[in-house]
């Protein structure tokens, strides 16, 4: 997902999050703004981080009003510090009250993952495995949350269901077993397409090997038995560890030589990165 596609795709999820704050109005700031007063705000960072969601930031803010001018100290993806001032918004204070809260949700949470996959991508450094997220995201923020896990350096696993063939223990057990579940989907698949079989025992990796399937998932295995299975695939299918994987064991897990760890904690556990809008004045007002 490319910092395009998200301009592209957001604004209907913009939108939602601005109906969802503003129903109707904002009541306090029409209680004390009677009237259109051009001001500007400051964007501060109030912890170390990676920054993340500049266009979406600014995108809230110039779907309340197109006048609305935010100017940016930093690129998409640089490191910042506790203290530094990262933008400036200059418009209606209206609407820089308004937008205030929408904004800052969705660049403290992009910000958020950015920070956390950033520093698990550093725990992998020398090792060639690479990261991936999952689809455990926030619902309707997957374009968002997801875009910020490359920020930070990761990769994308499939978007959703649609973008790829992820046979899971569910869809086996429905199958009847891995082998007709592999060639079921083989069967059913465009040819382009490759077929991820999870497998949780030894004896399923084999059977996902012999099978055909192109990529295999190593599930909740131990690091002893991922070793195993990769010695047992023998690169005939790409691999991926995935299940609990945690800042602690993730360098553990990329001694057992797979080609890819996912890690849902890249979307579902980063902590925010906490950012503020201070030092709101009048346009002019500054000294």
């Amino acid at each position: 997902m490319t910092k395009s596609a998200v301009i592209l795709g957001m604004d209907r999820y913009i939108l939602s999050a601005l109906e969802e704050d503003i129903p109707t109005e904002d009541l306090s700031t029409n209680a004390v703004m009677k009237e259109a007063v051009p001001g500007e705000v400051d964007l501060v960072c109030k912890q170390d981080g990676v920054i993340c969601g500049q266009g979406v930031f600014e995108r809230v803010f110039t779907l309340l009003d197109s006048e609305t001018k935010v100017t940016f100290f930093t690129e998409e993806g640089d490191a910042v510090k506790k203290g530094q001032k990262i933008a400036m918004v200059e418009g209606d204070i209206r609407v820089l009250l308004a937008g205030e809260r929408t904004a800052l949700n969705f660049m403290q949470r992009m910000s958020g993952i950015a920070t956390y996959t950033r520093e698990t991508v550093k725990l992998l450094e020398g090792t060639g495995v690479k990261l991936l997220d999952t689809r455990k995201t926030t619902p309707n923020m997957r374009l968002f949350e997801k875009y910020a896990v490359r920020v930070g350096g990761g990769r994308n696993h499939r978007y959703n269901l649609s973008d790829g063939i992820l046979l899971k223990d569910n869809h086996i057990a429905a199958a009847g077993g891995v082998k007709e579940a592999v060639k079921a989907a083989k069967e059913y698949a465009p040819h382009v397409a490759k077929i991820e079989v999870e497998v949780e025992n030894l004896d399923m990796c084999r059977e996902a090997v012999e099978a055909g399937a192109d990529v295999i998932m190593l599930d909740n295995m131990t690091t002893e038995d991922m070793k195993k299975a990769v010695e047992m695939i023998g690169g005939r299918a790409l691999t991926e560890c995935s299940g609990n994987v945690t800042k602690d064991t993730i360098k553990d897990i990329a001694k057992a030589g797979v080609d890819f760890v996912s890690m849902g904690a890249l979307t579902h556990s980063a902590p925010i990165l906490d950012l503020s809008l201070k030092n709101l004045k009048p346009a002019g007002g500054r000294k």
